[in-house]
């Protein structure tokens, strides 16, 4: 029998992100009855919520620490 996932919220993104690759590689042995399936399924969507909030939350602070305006990302030359 499948373990349950608590249904928390995870305590910060890096646990959110750990915790959902364990469920695809679990998902993806094919290994889970069809009800540990859709409940790791419906987890996974819910980290996968929180990851994206937690992304907009630090891309809104990097706007607001370039004053509003996000400027791309350009790598530095290595001329020489």
């Amino acid at each position: 029998m499948a373990k349950s996932r608590p249904s928390s919220p995870p305590k910060d993104y890096e646990s959110a992100l750990a915790e959902l690759e364990a469920i695809v590689n679990e998902m993806e042995s094919g290994q889970l009855p069809l009800e540990a399936s859709l409940n790791a399924y419906k987890r996974g969507a819910e980290l996968l919520q929180y990851c994206r909030q937690q992304l907009a939350n630090a891309e809104q602070q990097v706007r607001i620490l370039e004053d509003d305006k996000l400027k791309p990302y350009q790598a530095e030359s290595t001329d020489d």
